[in-house]
């Protein structure tokens, strides 16, 4: 079936994309810092815009594509995402570099909503969507694998424009694969987008992030952080309340009885706010602190990006086998090692301080992420694939966002990017701890709510031309 394998292809391009997009940026940062004259803060916001806008948008993103078309979404998505990594690219400021990275962030959020939406539509058997679900896993850990020696190697050969002008090239080809071989699919009976919801999501995760961020700067306790923090919990409440109210919820809370689908949130929000949000300390850290090159810094990776590779595709073979928890609180268990032994880091390490924790934590990413994509697109009925690709998505991103901004707390405001080492790394092992803390509770919570053999489908959200049949 060529249209299937056509969709396999560029659901793998367009993930490829952006998660080298995302192992390219970590590694160019102090780069884009010296060349943008700013600090730790606005590299942070260079990620956390990204980020944000990802996770406040992608379970909207996923409503879009059941109603209007899987397809026809994902190759908006696509232009948006390479049209502003070319802005990015022509970025005079810092400021502008953050707007383009959050309209690359809207981008992303699209594509991500569709891509394992597409491939449920394409791939409905058992045996191919397992396939499937393990090229996917397979070219995210492979993207990992390469990119930080691609950003390194791009940073110091050429500039660090050019990674984001990387993306252009990726982007035309998905483009054209889309336009000539992926078939329209969509919700025969999709629901109304949730204009409330959206609104108080965004709010709260932009007001929970800033004053994240701005905590140690401005003084935990100064008016402008206790009202920011004050608005973002008003915010969150305030959606859960018109969650629990509307007829046609972006986020349906009434999923979260399914122990399954609670326990697969949970677990990827701890990797994500744990070892992937400490990626952007530890690139500080191997360039700022031990002085490595960008393209040092990409090396120092490798191993435990190869593993992850390795162990992603492997995991296709062997999951399938075991208790559906046991990958993820053994991957989860694994993370937390591996962030544990990074806090052996010190001003005056060599750079194989790293290696230990980051092939054991890899192996744990390997597993972990496998097994929740599955888990992920088991919880809804296939109609409901793009909002089932959302809500991971958003547990995903919005860990990451949050991960970033929580964990950089723990770095005293004066030691940034040229400051006190000292006092940085210090702050960096505190992170570390709280990364591995996180990533442990994460473990024990997939242990007791993800436990049966074979996840049970949630009730089938009945709206629309359906509910008013069943009436």
């Amino acid at each position: 079936m060529p249209s299937r394998n056509w969709t396999l292809a560029v659901v793998s391009l367009a993930t490829a994309m952006l998660m080298l997009d995302i192992a390219v940026v970590n590694t160019a940062l102090p780069a884009i810092a010296t060349d943008l004259q700013t600090g730790l803060s606005g590299l942070q916001w260079v990620v956390d815009a990204y980020t944000l806008a990802l996770a406040s948008t992608v379970l909207s993103a996923g409503f879009l594509a059941d109603r209007f078309g899987r397809r026809k979404l994902f190759l908006i998505g696509l232009v948006l995402f390479t049209g502003s990594s070319i802005a990015a690219a022509a970025s005079q400021s810092i400021e502008a570099l953050i707007a383009a990275r959050a309209v690359q962030g809207l981008g992303a959020a699209v594509l991500f909503a569709v891509a394992l939406a597409l491939l449920a539509n394409a791939f409905q058997d058992a045996k191919g969507r397992t396939f499937a679900i393990a090229v996917w896993g397979a070219t995210i850990g492979g993207s990992f694998a390469i990119g930080p020696l691609a950003g390194g190697a791009l940073t110091t050969g050429l500039s660090w424009q050019w990674i984001f002008l990387v993306n252009v090239p990726i982007g035309a080809i998905a483009l054209w694969i889309t336009l000539t071989k992926v078939r329209e699919s969509k919700d025969p009976f999709p629901r109304s987008l949730d204009y409330p919801g959206q609104v108080t999501l965004v709010s709260g995760m932009f007001l929970l992030v800033l004053a994240l961020l701005r905590g140690n700067e401005q003084g935990w306790g100064s008016t402008p952080i206790v009202l920011e923090l004050t608005f973002a919990a008003l915010s969150f409440i305030a959606f859960i309340t018109i969650e629990s109210r509307s007829r046609e919820p972006m986020l349906p809370l009434g999923l979260f009885r399914n122990p399954v689908f609670t326990g697969t949130q949970l677990a990827v929000f701890s990797i994500s706010a744990s070892l992937f949000a400490v990626f952007l300390y530890i690139t500080i850290y191997l360039q700022n602190v031990l002085g490595l090159s960008a393209i040092e810094a990409g090396l120092v990776f490798i191993p435990g990006t190869m593993v992850n590779f390795l162990v992603s595709g492997a995991s296709a073979q062997i999951i399938p086998k075991l208790p559906i928890g046991v990958p993820v609180s053994v991957g989860l268990a694994l993370v937390a090692t591996g962030l544990g032994l990074f806090t052996s880091a010190d001003v005056d390490s060599s750079w194989t301080v790293i290696l230990p924790g980051s092939l054991i934590a890899m192996v744990g990413t390997g597993l972990v992420n496998t097994s929740l994509s599955g888990l992920a697109l088991s919880i809804l009925p296939e109609r409901q694939s793009g909002l089932a690709s959302g809500i991971h998505d958003t547990f995903r991103q919005g860990g990451i966002a949050v991960g970033i901004a929580a964990l950089g707390a723990f770095i005293p405001a004066h030691a940034g990017l040229g400051g006190d080492k000292t006092a940085f790394v210090d702050g960096f092992q505190h992170a570390l701890l709280a990364g591995a803390i996180l990533a442990a509770v994460g473990a024990v919570v997939a242990a007791v709510l993800i436990r049966q053999r074979r996840a049970a489908s949630a009730p089938e959200l009945v709206t629309g031309p359906v509910a008013v049949e069943a009436a």
